[in-house]
């Protein structure tokens, strides 16, 4: 199976989303049944450490998702496991941390191993924003398990991920740790995307809508920079490469030019 077949049929079977494809009633249905949506954002439970640094950063995500794009969201995110029987079921998952982890059991290794070779994303987002502790240490392990014979690189500034919608070229977060994000690749698609600058702090909002984190130092531009980012992440994984082909090039080779 390769990454095409992968979305193919996890996006017209998800048990909360039908994928870029909206799901059609059948005769059968009944009529008060909730819509089917496009995404949902899967946030992965992990044992040790701090596995929900930013509880309140999905909404806002998906509700500035749902406004920037044609994509309808569920607004509440989805906590799983890696042994959740429906990780298979969506291919996005977001993991957030500021401390170390326990390691993962070897059925946990294969399961992911497996996720990710079929072609699941995983967004890795260190909360903590230092490098060689806590959450940095233990992903780094563990991804290592995962994938032993592919290496975190730094992602460079033409890859599709950063031009999947909006053209991006500062790499926001709560705080500017490193100005690039980093990757691991594994033929044609980066199913592991990993940032240090806490990119769910600064979609935090509490629930009087106020923002959670400031932003330092660039205030609402850094934030809105995370926004695109996430923004630009999911619809990578949800579209994999398409605007590395020959249409889109001229066009983004003219929009970077621009100021």
């Amino acid at each position: 199976m390769d990454r095409r077949d992968f979305l193919r049929v996890v996006l017209r079977s998800l048990p909360l989303a039908a994928g870029l494809w909206p799901r059609r009633a059948e005769s059968g249905e009944p009529q008060n049944a909730e819509p089917a949506v496009q995404f949902v954002f899967a946030q992965l439970q992990y044992q040790g450490g701090e596995w929900d640094p930013h509880p309140l950063a999905a909404t806002p995500l998906m509700e500035e998702l749902m406004q920037r794009t044609s994509v309808d969201a569920g607004l509440a995110r989805r906590v799983i496991t890696v042994t959740d029987r429906d990780l298979f079921s969506y291919p996005f998952l977001y993991m957030a941390g500021k401390y170390e982890f326990d390691p993962f059991s070897a059925g946990e290794i294969d399961r992911l191993r497996r996720f990710l070779s079929y072609g699941g994303f995983l967004l890795a987002d260190n909360a903590l924003g230092q490098t060689g502790y806590g959450f940095d240490k233990s992903l780094r392990r563990e991804l290592k398990r995962v994938l032993p014979e592919n290496d975190l690189g730094r992602m460079p500034s033409s890859h599709a991920a950063l031009r999947s919608y909006y053209l991006i070229r500062r790499i926001g977060g709560t705080r500017l740790v490193q100005p690039y994000l980093e990757g691991i690749q594994l033929q044609s698609f980066m199913p592991v995307i990993y940032c240090h600058n806490n990119l769910g702090g600064a979609w935090e909002r509490d629930q009087l809508g106020n923002w959670v984190n400031p932003c330092t130092p660039g205030g609402d531009e850094q934030r809105k920079d995370a926004f695109h980012l996430g923004i630009n992440l999911i619809l990578y994984a949800m579209t994999e490469n398409y605007k590395e082909d020959l249409i889109h090039v001229p066009f983004i080779r003219k929009r970077l030019t621009r100021p």
